[in-house]
């Protein structure tokens, strides 16, 4: 191989970089990881090719240190043939994630380093949390009269941005555990060579393999995506969780006893109906009996393991009678496994019922009367395990070893993860019209509706024969629920989440589509909790007439009731930023939060948020644990239930110690908020007013742009690369609203795209049948992710600076400024604005901007305009010189990225030219914008 100076060598961006000591190692592990990068791009492709990108990559590193015009990098990247713009692509990609893993690897060694140091546990973890409570005095009744009702609920969505193929899931995980091996160098320099050829093998196979599969996903596909983190990261860190709670619990208060189940799992991969076709009663029942499978099979193996660890003998310590007793019944009820145990294991009493135990398992798998009838039996013969191993001598003789896989049991269930089902309110109006044999249902006023759906809720329907499509299609959902739940216990559904929720008749629907397809239990109640989604600005501002009228409704009371008072309410991030920008999303749902923890309180109910999150931050990404701190006083009452998202399920549940400190990072701000909320505010009345007024001025400007400029979804649709990402097979949902809810003003643009559900593997180039498409019908996730791309970050910050300046011109920027400081809600919106700020880059962005054309002048000068606003009014909010100050690993962890983003966003400029310019129909230059799309967004993170 000639002579190259390869990453991590002298000449590469980490020598100009000051790691503090406590980050030595991380820069260790990213040269490390550099240099096989470049080392196996010269194998696989070539000394030349590997060359041509240290040269990019270089120029790319003076633009950013040394100050450079974008200008010169660009020259570079025009430079290189397009031949193989797509591996230039992928090899920038691969630095960048090799810098993903030695960051995450790096989260896990400062972990450590607190495990093993005497200063004191890490901050934000449950010792410190508790440790903190203890001091402002919260008792030991106090914390153990919350942990019934503590529910830490995280719910994995499929999601169109971001979906690692499992494949290279699994060689990350093998680069991260021969990393992990060697965290602290106290590895033999033999032992240190094996894990290096690990990791050489793990990314060399990497580069091997696809990013994306051949075929759009199915919700099969997406479904074996997210079971990746159920049942290979989450299944084994959950008992390690309660045991670290446990711990702290006892060193701050005392014996905790056994602890309840505090964390659930909720998936929406199979039950999420909303815009989707591909999702009905179908996948409902596929996925149910998919998610069974997977945690049966995950029991047997665990029972295996056990069977090798309790070998225990008659003839040297006793057992419980009732264990030896279950051992017989066994026997008799599973005559063809106990002939296939081995004589050899007749005195082993635990191995043997372990053995029947799991051909128990096994019958239930496959649906045969031998099998457990539920967990709750399962669970049964467990504890029974324990406490014989208890009350024998057993205690560190398996009884550890039995406790998890009880743990795991306890939680998982025979159901592994609670499906959530959602389905548009316009869906529900279209079946009952069909099923009332009234075609102006849909648009009756709401009076109109509840009357007619009160023969239905009082049980006397006098219904249509469901021939129409959408009412069959819709019954034959409930009639899933209703054959389902008796097989899979009533853990296995979360709430059914009625979207674009708008009045009481929203929510009844569901209870009267129930009663028709007869799903009801026992007592004549729908076992579903309704759970009504609100999205807009609007409907935000609507959800406490809503839910009056809901909770004075008698049906509806009576159905809650059943429900023991409880009631789930979703709040949308997303299409809220979306319908009016940020500020006035934001400070939306904390009012909504504000009026129904009120109103329930008032009607003797307890709320139970639901928070639909994104990854990117005008999709209500960022910090969780800050989000929680920084909810109104007294919302948040022992529960978090929050959607998780594209990269962000990969970066929080990717690795198992990364799951563990998220999840205790989430709970220990549950227990903050739970048990020592803020105490209230006198300077919070006169704050909200502000921010109300800050949100309207945000608004205004944001949709008078967006919404009100008739050229603005021209100049979207040529400033990004929004035609690239309805094209990409990436999520079996369409990146379009039905249009159900478009309102008759809708806004018409240029030929356009439309991403296709089918299986087909053909490239699609061609312009869409549907020409006319405006912004409202969007999803907010491609809309959100196109403008990540471009490295605009659009969504995040247009009118944040306008509402800021007129805010501080009105009130000073001193009573701004205290509000940053001392009030966690307009804290948090102001650091995650900031944190797009940081990862935005205007000097890219014209680029992408000036293929617009003429657009080009009219829109940019504005939007620069505004970002400079922005930008200026926070740094003097913060009392700061430069972004992200007093965050240093964050600014860190921007700059290790960006000489390898930045060659990424300008080699997608010049290929969505070319591609543009040669009508659509290049399928070489597609698939590279693709390896674009998915390179620039692992780089940039906090994209979808």
């Amino acid at each position: 191989m000639s002579e190259i100076t390869l990453p991590g060598q002298a000449g590469d961006s980490l020598r100009d970089i000051d790691f503090p000591p406590t980050d030595r190692l991380l820069r260790d592990d990213v040269k490390r990881l550099g240099a096989l990068v470049g080392e196996i791009l010269a194998e696989q492709v070539g000394a030349d090719f590997l060359a041509e990108v240290e040269r990019i990559r270089r120029a790319a590193i003076a633009r950013r240190e040394a100050g450079a015009a974008v200008d010169a990098l660009a020259a570079e990247l025009a430079a290189a043939p397009l031949t193989h713009a797509e591996a230039l692509v992928r090899a920038f990609a691969t630095y960048f994630q090799a810098v993903n893993l030695a960051e995450r690897v790096h989260r896990i060694r400062r972990r450590r380093d607190y495990q093993k140091a005497d200063a004191g546990p890490q901050p934000g973890g449950l010792h410190a949390v508790l440790a903190g409570l203890h001091a402002e005095g919260v008792t030991a009744e106090e914390v153990f009269a919350l942990l019934p009702r503590l529910c830490i609920e995280p719910v994995f969505t499929a999601h169109p941005t971001e979906a690692v193929r499992r494949a290279l899931l699994e060689k990350e995980q093998a680069i991260v555990r021969a990393l992990v091996e060697d965290i602290d160098r106290g590895l033999t320099p033999q032992e240190r060579r094996a894990g290096i050829e690990r990791i050489r093998m793990a990314l060399t196979a990497a580069w091997q393999t696809a990013e994306t599969a051949p075929e759009k996903p199915s919700v099969a596909d997406e479904f074996e995506h997210v079971a990746f983190y159920l049942s290979d990261v989450l299944y084994r860190v959950l008992p390690v969780f309660h045991e670290v709670f446990a711990d702290a619990l006892r060193t701050q208060f005392g014996e905790p006893g056994a602890l309840p189940p505090l964390l659930r799992f909720g998936s929406w991969v199979g039950g999420d109906m909303d815009g989707n076709p591909n999702v009905g009663a179908d996948t409902i029942a596929a996925t149910l009996a998919s998610q069974r499978a997977l945690v049966l099979a995950a029991y047997r193996r665990d029972l295996a393991k056990l069977g090798t660890l309790l070998t225990q003998s008659l003839s040297r310590v006793e057992v419980a009678p009732a264990l030896l007793a279950r051992i017989d019944d066994y026997r008799r009820r599973l005559p063809k496994a106990a002939a296939r145990l081995k004589p050899r294991h007749a005195d082993m009493p635990y191995r043997t019922l372990l053995a029947l135990m799991s051909a128990r398992l096994a019958a239930t798998a496959k649906g045969r009367p031998e099998g457990y009838a539920d967990a709750g039996e399962f669970l049964a013969d467990l504890y029974l395990i324990r406490d014989s191993l208890h009350a024998h001598r057993g205690e560190r003789a398996g009884e550890f070893a039995v406790r998890r896989v009880i743990c795991r049991a306890e939680t998982f269930g025979f159901h592994l993860a609670t499906l959530d089902l959602r389905q548009d309110s316009a869906v529900h109006d279209a079946a009952l019209a069909a099923l009332l044999a009234d075609p102006d249902y849909p648009t009756r006023s709401v009076s109109e509706r509840l009357a007619r759906l009160r023969p239905l809720l009082d049980g006397r329907p006098d219904v249509a024969a469901p021939a129409a499509d959408d009412a069959a299609s819709t019954l034959a959902v409930f009639r899933t629920v209703a054959d389902a739940l008796p097989r899979y216990g009533a853990r296995a559904f979360g709430p059914y989440i009625v979207s674009m929720s708008r009045s009481a008749a929203d929510a009844l629907a569901v209870l009267a589509l129930a009663r028709v397809a007869g799903c009801v239990d026992g007592d004549g109640r729908v076992p579903l909790d309704v759970a009504p989604l609100f999205e807009t600005v609007d409907d935000l501002d609507a959800a406490e007439s809503v839910l009056r009228s809901l909770f004075a409704d008698p049906h509806y009371r009576a159905h809650l009731a059943a429900r023991g008072d409880r009631q789930v309410v979703m709040l949308g991030y997303s299409d809220s930023a979306k319908d009016g920008g940020i500020v006035a999303s934001r400070w939306s749902l904390q009012r909504t939060q504000l009026a129904l923890t009120a109103l329930a309180k008032e009607a003797g109910v307890r709320i139970a948020f639901f928070h639909g999150r994104g990854g990117s931050v005008s999709r209500g990404g960022g910090k969780t644990e800050r989000a929680v701190i920084a909810a109104p006083r007294g919302s948040v009452d022992g529960s978090l239930r929050v959607t998780e998202q594209g990269e962000v399920i990969h970066r929080k549940y990717g690795i198992r110690a990364i799951a563990l400190r998220n999840l205790e990072q989430t709970t220990g701000a549950v227990l903050r908020a739970t048990l020592r909320p803020r105490p209230p505010e006198p300077r919070e009345a006169r704050w909200r007013e502000i921010v109300s007024s800050l949100a309207d001025t945000a608004r205004a400007r944001y949709r008078g742009l967006v919404y009100a400029t008739p050229d603005f979804p021209d100049y979207f649709r040529a400033a990004t690369p929004i035609d690239v990402i309805e094209r990409l097979r990436i999520g079996s949902r369409p990146s379009k609203r039905a249009g159900h809810h478009a309102p008759s003003t809708e806004l018409r643009t240029g030929p356009s795209t439309e991403l296709r559900t089918g299986p087909s593997t053909e490239l699609r180039t061609g312009p869409s049948t549907e020409l006319r498409t405006g912004i409202e019908r969007l999803r907010a996730i491609p809309w959100v992710f196109a403008w990540s791309q471009n490295r605009a970050g659009f969504t995040a910050w247009y009118g944040v600076g306008t509402a800021l300046a007129e805010g501080i011109a009105c009130h000073g920027r001193d009573t701004l400024a205290e509000m940053a400081r001392d009030w966690p809600f307009f804290a948090a919106l102001l650091d995650d604005v900031e944190m797009v700020l940081a990862k935005s880059d205007l000097a890219i962005f014209e680029r992408y901007s000036r293929l617009a054309g003429p657009l080009h002048a009219r829109f940019f000068p504005d939007l620069a305009d505004e970002f400079v606003r922005t930008r200026d009014a926070i740094l003097a909010l913060k009392g700061s010189d430069e972004l992200l100050a007093h965050d240093r690993r964050l600014r860190l962890s921007i700059r290790l990225r960006n000489p390898y983003v930045d060659p990424i966003s300008l080699l997608q400029v010049e290929l969505l030219r070319r591609w543009r310019e040669g009508g659509r129909e290049d399928d070489c230059l597609l698939r590279a914008l693709f390896a674009t799309v998915n390179g620039i967004a692992a780089g940039i993170q906090n994209t979808g």
